[in-house]
């Protein structure tokens, strides 16, 4: 039973793929997609019950016993990636069906965007490196296709940008997969754990570490790394740069915190302090360089390098508290950064753009949806009560504990920054008149395309908002999170000891 709630997670959006792209010249090809999706979600719940039930659980696929098969494995961190993938995964599902036109449609959108979706669950499951190189590579082939995907000039160079860099990032993580395996001999996740420790040569494994800390780095968009994120995710339609801002960042971090606290422990001192000032220049680039913008699309893109910064610092900072907020600002950015993405989306269907300059006059044309982008905005801000609050409150909180001074002071500065560009993008796109004198009039968007685009925005904002006001759960789950990276016993217990 066991195996099965940890493969279908990955096997129905791969089932899903395939049938969407057989019926894909036909109009039941999005309806396939829906439905998958929505499977997935439940897929990934029934995993998550058994998580909280069980604790962590692990299988071996084809009877192969670790450290020598694949590993499947799912603790809090895991399973809490897995349903917030399907989360986003379905609200942008539901989206597509307004934006997305059915010429895409005929070159598979759909089956590219389930591919991803099981790319990027695989890679929140899969127990060793060899497997994460895999599914690194199934979500950059699709996520490629989604960026051409319509083979506009602005795509194809974005395309162009976007693969030779993760190209780099790929090579130097399979040079650094080699290297480990070289010094101890396996691959599984929790197998490492030991034998890094026990390696000969400490010197080395601090020269594989900051590999893997490069190539982690690239796929997080990290400060220097980032520069293809910028390039890319203001390019393809609205759906896929949602999902792109939610998801696919968030899997270099989450690779970034599995291996720092679980197998490069070693040389703490020497890693997680290099980690701290690219994270916190991280964090101020991202926000400086969105402040530089006036298109929606690449303000929201901006945003995303600088909030990586405060996750990858919650690691840094590598205390529980640290971690615990860390592993919260990961679930909660993703669910706001693809709402805003979202957002844009309907604004550009009302304006015809995404210049700030070109456009205006939301709030008095479309007062609810610009009640429904002050909710993330603000939440990305990190105003009470919402879910960014709690977020930043707990990283904050820990850099005093550590009397880290300056580092508190940098993610508080750049949470006021934050509040400039998202009223920046209030002023120009909602508050202001239309410059040309036309308004906005929401009627002009079909309502069988503004409702289904409409519907996912309001399911996440609802989402932002309940955890904004109810978050104790949601922290004692990222306590117990954190508490399961920095004492990984019952994760390496559970994937060697697992039964066939």
């Amino acid at each position: 039973m066991t195996s099965w709630l940890l493969v279908m997670p990955i096997a129905v959006p791969f089932a899903t793929a395939v049938l969407a792209y057989l019926l894909r010249r036909r109009p039941s090809g999005r309806w396939i997609s829906l439905t998958g999706s929505i499977l997935s979600l439940v897929a990934s719940i029934a995993l998550l019950v058994a998580v909280l039930d069980e604790g962590v659980i692990a299988a071996q696929m084809s009877n192969w016993d670790a450290p020598f098969g694949i590993t499947l494995v799912a603790d809090y961190l895991g399973v809490v990636m897995v349903v917030i993938t399907a989360i986003t995964g379905l609200a942008t599902a539901i989206y597509a069906l307004g934006e997305i036109p059915e010429r895409l449609e005929r070159l598979g959108y759909h089956a590219l965007f389930q591919t991803l979706i099981a790319g990027v669950t695989g890679a929140f499951l899969t127990g060793d490196l060899f497997n994460l190189y895999v599914w690194f590579e199934v979500m950059l082939i699709s996520s490629f296709g989604l960026l051409v995907l319509g083979g506009t000039r602005e795509q194809l160079d974005a395309g162009i940008k976007y693969v030779a860099l993760n190209l780099v990032s790929t090579l130097i993580f399979l040079s650094g997969i080699g290297l480990l395996y070289g010094v101890t001999g396996t691959l599984n996740m929790a197998d490492l754990r030991d034998a890094v420790a026990n390696a000969e040569d400490q010197t080395l494994i601090t020269v594989i570490a900051m590999m893997f800390m490069v190539g982690f780095g690239v796929k997080a968009g990290v400060f220097p790394l980032f520069f293809w994120l910028p390039a890319s995710y203001h390019t393809p339609s609205f759906a896929v740069s949602a999902v792109f801002a939610g998801l696919l960042t968030k899997v270099g971090v989450y690779a970034m915190m599995r291996m720092f606290t679980l197998v490069f422990v070693g040389d703490i001192g020497f890693t997680h302090e290099i980690l701290i000032w690219v994270s916190l220049a991280t964090m101020l680039t991202g926000v400086l360089g969105a402040a530089a913008q006036t298109d929606f699309r690449k303000i929201l893109s901006f945003h995303i390098i600088s909030q990586i910064g405060y996750m990858t610092l919650g690691l840094a900072l590598y205390t529980p508290l640290a971690l615990m907020g860390g592993v919260f600002y990961l679930v909660h950015h993703i669910i706001v950064k693809a709402n805003l993405f979202l957002v844009s989306g309907v604004a550009y269907k009302l304006t015809g753009s995404t210049d700030l300059n070109r456009i205006g006059g939301l709030y008095k044309s479309s007062p609810f949806l610009a009640a429904l982008f002050i909710v993330p905005a603000f939440s990305l801000a990190g105003f009470p009560p919402l879910s960014g609050f709690w977020a930043k409150y707990l990283i904050v909180k820990a850099s005093i504990e550590l009397e880290a001074w300056f580092v508190a002071f940098i993610a508080l500065f750049v949470g006021l920054l934050t509040i400039f560009s998202m009223t920046k993008i209030w002023g120009m796109a909602f508050w202001k008149p239309h410059p040309d004198g036309i308004e906005p009039v929401p009627t002009r968007v079909p309502a069988h395309i503004r409702l289904p685009m409409m519907l996912p925005i309001i399911g996440l904002a609802t989402m932002t908002v309940l955890i904004g006001l109810f978050p104790e759960p949601f922290v004692q789950f990222a306590e117990t999170a954190a508490a399961q990276l920095l004492d990984p016993s019952d994760y390496v217990t559970t994937v060697l000891g697992a039964q066939r």
